[in-house]
């Protein structure tokens, strides 16, 4: 597979596949689309912000990449893949806890977005 100027790297791509299920899905009948395929497919997505159906034909069936994506939110596999490379990128001295870690407690939202009321330009309070 040729590599397009956002899909995974060879390099990058051998780091991820020892994280990464296995290609066949248990009691499937027919082989799995190729993972890198995919994952080069969600990537396109995410970082576009595009619809899934929106994505390009040489990824794949737009179907078949949001079934995977979505498989494998469910099954925490995302979640496995991120703790994984965190974990190596530390042991290397890379990760810088300081700058990589966001403390929720102080992020503040817009008061709107809170449900504050507001003035009309009447000077009526409304909402809420």
């Amino acid at each position: 597979m040729t590599n397009r100027r956002h899909d995974l790297s060879d390099d990058q791509w051998e780091r991820l596949v020892p994280l990464l299920p296995s290609e066949q899905r248990a009691g499937a009948g027919r082989p799995a689309h190729d993972h890198r395929q995919i994952l080069n497919g969600i990537l396109w997505i995410l970082r576009t912000g595009a619809p899934w159906r929106d994505l390009p034909e040489r990824y794949g069936n737009w179907q078949t990449v949001y079934s995977r994506f979505r498989r494998w939110q469910q099954a925490g596999v995302w979640e496995q893949v991120f703790a994984a490379l965190k974990r190596e990128a530390d042991a290397r001295g890379e990760f810088d806890w300081a700058v990589h870690f966001v403390d929720g407690t102080n992020i503040r939202a817009h008061p709107h977005a809170a449900g504050a009321r507001r003035e009309t330009p009447e000077g009526r309070k409304r909402g809420g």
